[in-house]
């Protein structure tokens, strides 16, 4: 079983199925596309930042070990160790991008693919009670109320908020 992450727009609502339509699920693991294929997977997930930073590790690997005249059995063990490195970490960074742009995780999910991970987080999302939409403020200014103690009210000492109100 894998976890998978549900990634929504920071100002989905609970419960709303219209947040669903751009929702990303992410597995939490090793990507065998980014192992293959290195930067291009990272452009295809758009990902354009890191892409080209793993293009221009990639690259300066390569030609640092022909630089150095490396022996070939150990240029392919550095090649083959940094994209063991990029499939272990390329999930994560696409949390991470996904988060930066305002779609952090909402959801984790245990599932044995990703067709069921995303009937489960689905589902879930899809249960919560919608959180009702705060009005938009007025033009008018009303400042809140602020509570004056009544005579015979003790002063509050320390960090409470407020005094408590005679009963």
């Amino acid at each position: 079983m894998t976890t998978y992450t549900l990634h929504l727009a920071g100002d989905a609502r609970p419960g709303d199925p219209a947040a669903l339509e751009r929702a990303e699920i992410v597995k939490d693991g090793f990507s065998w596309g980014a192992f293959f294929f290195n930067c291009l997977w990272f452009f295809y997930h758009r990902l354009w930042i890191a892409g080209l930073l793993v293009l221009v590790v990639t690259l300066g690997l390569d030609l640092g070990l022909r630089a150095l005249d490396v022996h070939p059995a150990a240029a392919f063990a550095a090649e083959l160790l940094l994209a063991i490195l990029i499939g272990l970490e390329a999930n994560s960074l696409r949390r991470w991008t996904y988060e930066r742009h305002g779609r952090p995780a909402v959801d984790a999910v245990v599932a044995a693919h990703r067709d069921e991970a995303e009937a489960r987080s689905f589902a879930r999302w899809l249960q919560q009670a919608p959180v009702p939409r705060q009005p938009a403020p007025s033009s008018s200014f009303s400042p809140s109320p602020v509570f004056r103690p009544g005579p015979g009210a003790e002063p509050v000492i320390g960090l409470f908020p407020d005094a408590e109100r005679p009963r």
